[in-house]
């Protein structure tokens, strides 16, 4: 499997995770992209040299993984390009920041804590943004955003992009084929075709561009955006909106209860005097 075929593939099983009938899954697209939005919001507030209080904030994302039946295996997997980056945001911290600060009593690095810091809040955001993806379909996330209001060109335009990646995938895996199978004996593609084979992949996807709009006309879209339910679903509400359930709600209160309890609170600090009085 090559790399194409690998992105590809990649893609698929994202989507395949995202149409599970799991329980998460079927929660209300809006609930879990406001709950997202609040942990987001929460975990950036933190000050820079807070890491026990921020050590409280991986329970959603834990739980999350729990509940939905999601790898964190996989998941390393598929942000193994991402998080290096967040972790050399915050490498270089220690050499910028070389004040001290008393913590119980302790003189500890700031340059260290800000950068452990820092680490944590990218590792935390990637993790429950992962999260989102892995049970909630493209479909719903956008349906959620027009809810929002957010306006309806840049919700299209954010569908139709991300539904194109797997078809210009495809078209390159496809060009990419043929041109080794006029050239057996290669290990890639020649420097001197590079542009010739871009201006060939340009206009293949132009023409499958309009195939798309065309189908996508066939089909009934006239701009606006329509969620496509599940089975076992509630009914539509006024204007196709899809009414929300109690559990949804419910699902909204606890979390945005919990994250603010561990974020106004230190909730790890009190758990771990307590296990040390204990023990």
């Amino acid at each position: 499997m090559n790399k194409t075929e690998r992105a590809i593939y990649e893609v698929d099983q994202l989507h395949m995770l995202a149409m599970r009938d799991q329980w998460v899954n079927r929660i209300h697209p809006l609930v879990k992209f406001v709950v997202t939005l609040l942990y987001l919001l929460a975990v950036v507030s933190f000050h820079k040299y807070d890491v026990a209080g921020l050590l409280g904030m991986m329970i959603y994302p834990m739980a999350l993984f729990m509940l939905a039946d999601l790898s964190f295996k996989e998941c390393l997997r598929r942000l193994r390009f991402v998080l290096p980056l967040v972790f050399f945001m915050g490498i270089f911290n220690p050499l910028f920041d070389s004040n001290r600060i008393m913590l119980n009593g302790e003189a500890y690095s700031a340059g260290v804590l800000s950068m452990i810091t820092l680490i944590l809040k990218g590792c935390f955001c990637i993790f429950a943004s992962y999260g989102l993806i892995a049970t909630t379909t493209i479909e719903e996330l956008c349906y959620a955003l027009r809810l929002l209001h957010v306006p309806k060109a840049l919700v299209n335009q954010f569908l139709l992009t991300y539904r194109y990646i797997s078809l210009f995938l495809g078209e390159v895996h496809r060009a990419t084929q043929a041109y080794l199978l006029r050239a057996p004996k290669q290990k890639g593609i020649r420097i001197r075709a590079w542009g010739p084979f871009v201006g060939q992949m340009l206009l293949r996807s132009i023409d499958r561009a309009g195939e798309v709009y065309e189908s996508m006309a066939l089909r009934g879209y006239r701009g606006e955006f329509y969620l496509q339910k599940r089975p076992g679903d509630p009914a539509e509400g006024a204007a196709g909106k899809t009414r929300g359930r109690g559990k949804d709600l419910l699902y909204l209160c606890i979390w945005a209860a919990l994250i603010l309890l561990f974020r106004l609170f230190p909730v790890v600090v009190w758990i771990g005097g307590l296990a040390r009085g204990i023990f």
